[in-house]
């Protein structure tokens, strides 16, 4: 399914890209994760119904609606830019015109991602490279705080990952590679992958 037919059946607006880049160089442009991606990633993990998972740099929302839609899951979005947020929440509007479940939750929050107060049941967490390294890891340091505070397991997905974030990963103590998948449409580019990363017991 092509990327405005799928808009189309989630009765939201996301495929059109940002234009510029944001004044600072901390935070990327905006860009969705490809609906194709999403799919061939849903085939080798299993989305919990229970899950809360929170997309770091949401953007339009995509990846909520896509989420919801599937798997109902709690679905949060982190959005620093205005714009974006508003257009997030105009989605959620008309998703919610047509697709009424009671299944699970989608919300969107306007703040720095590193300013969300991570939730006790939040654990999964979601990053299309949507910003430097500096702030990846402050991120990473508040998900492992609330661990510290209401122990649970947490998964850490990437997708497109720069390597800084693979290297800082691949090296946390807290965390081990789980599952990668490979994007067989994109064999020339190794970043076309996803990389799941779990909290180390």
């Amino acid at each position: 399914m092509i990327e405005h037919n799928y808009d189309k059946l989630l009765n939201i607006k996301t495929t059109q890209q940002q234009k510029g880049f944001h004044p600072s160089f901390h935070y990327h442009r905006y860009e969705p994760t490809p609906y194709q991606a999403l799919d061939a990633f849903s085939k080798q993990y299993e989305w919990k119904e229970t899950a809360r998972v929170v997309d770091f740099g949401c953007g339009k929302g995509r990846l909520n609606f896509y989420l919801h839609y599937h798997y109902h899951p709690t679905v949060i979005g982190i959005e620093m830019d205005e714009a974006f947020y508003v257009e997030a929440k105009l989605n959620l509007k008309g998703y919610l015109e047509k697709h009424k479940s009671t299944k699970g939750k989608i919300e969107f929050q306007c703040c720095l991602a590193e300013d969300y107060e991570i939730h006790p049941r939040d654990n999964c967490f979601y990053f299309f490279n949507p910003f430097t390294i500096e702030i990846f890891r402050n991120v990473v340091k508040n998900i492992l705080l609330s661990v510290e505070r209401n122990y649970r397991g947490v998964e850490i997905i990437l997708y497109y990952p720069s390597s800084d974030y693979v290297y800082y990963m691949d090296n946390h103590p807290s965390f081990e590679l789980a599952v990668e998948v490979k994007l067989a449409e994109y064999e020339q580019n190794a970043n076309e992958r996803f990389l799941l990363y779990r909290l180390a017991y």
